[in-house]
């Protein structure tokens, strides 16, 4: 059974629609990251799935019993109200020290529970907000744009850490990123959105769809292929356009960068 799955939903500001007849399923254990451009709807759709933003049709299904961890774009930290790690990883829900120091530890910060949380770098914030997400144990964490600001070390550093995250939890990963070189390292199944969905499929397979490079130019594709994750599946999902159907390009599926 997935995780989670959306049918034909819409979001609507108003009287325009955001998302249009958006259909997906998040699987156990897979990461899967959503790319499109500003204002393609990304950030919209996971506060969806969430539950955050009201449908205007369509339905959303959950496991039953399912457990959401998530890292938000942004949060902003009043840095006059002295707050140290240890009291934010207890809010809104109090938790043991046993219980934050592994998760600090999961995340590489040992031994930063004294430190103000105004004080801490943006990879070190980006890693104590996923820290008090796992700490809920989630079977599907849910990250928009959780590298948003750092630099392209710390992105990497960072990408690492999700795909260790997966591999000792078992966790599933949805993710918006608007970083095309990076993201791709830690990335089963790609997503490409711009109010609907345009296509999806494998990093190496979406690298080559015309619907994929009229929306990040064809200079995007290498790094894509480039960045191509290895993991044990023994098959890659085909590619399929917005209504489940194969592609009729003849050169889809084959690097022709």
């Amino acid at each position: 059974m997935s995780l989670l799955s959306a049918h034909g939903i819409t979001v609507r500001f108003g009287n325009e629609a955001v998302l249009s007849d958006v259909s997906l399923a998040i699987e156990p254990g897979e990461i899967v990251t959503i790319l499109g451009p500003n204002g393609s709807g990304k950030s919209t759709l996971l506060r969806a799935l969430l539950g955050i933003l009201p449908l205007a049709s369509g339905n959303i299904t959950r496991m039953p019993g399912l457990r959401l961890g998530y890292v938000p774009q942004k949060l902003s930290i009043d840095r006059s109200m002295p707050m140290t790690v240890r009291r934010f990883l207890s809010l809104p829900v109090r938790v043991g020290d046993a219980e934050a120091t592994d998760a600090l530890a999961r995340v590489g910060l040992p031994g930063l529970e004294s430190r103000q949380m105004a004080g801490l770098s943006g990879g070190q914030f980006q890693r104590v907000l996923l820290a008090r997400a796992l700490l809920s144990a989630p079977q599907l964490l849910i990250l928009d744009e959780p590298t948003q600001g750092l630099d392209q070390p710390g992105e990497a550093g960072f990408y690492r850490l999700i795909e260790e995250v997966r591999r000792e939890t078992g966790a599933a990963i949805l993710m918006v990123s608007h970083d095309l070189h990076v993201v791709m390292a830690a990335s089963d199944r790609v997503i490409c959105l711009n109010g609907h969905i345009c296509c999806q499929g494998s990093p190496v397979v979406v690298s080559n769809a015309p619907e994929y490079r009229a929306l990040f130019g064809l200079g995007s594709q290498g790094a894509l292929a480039l960045y191509q994750h290895q993991h044990d599946h023994s098959h890659e999902p085909d590619l399929v356009d917005a209504h489940g159907r194969a592609p009729t390009d003849p050169h889809h599926g084959h690097n022709h960068a």
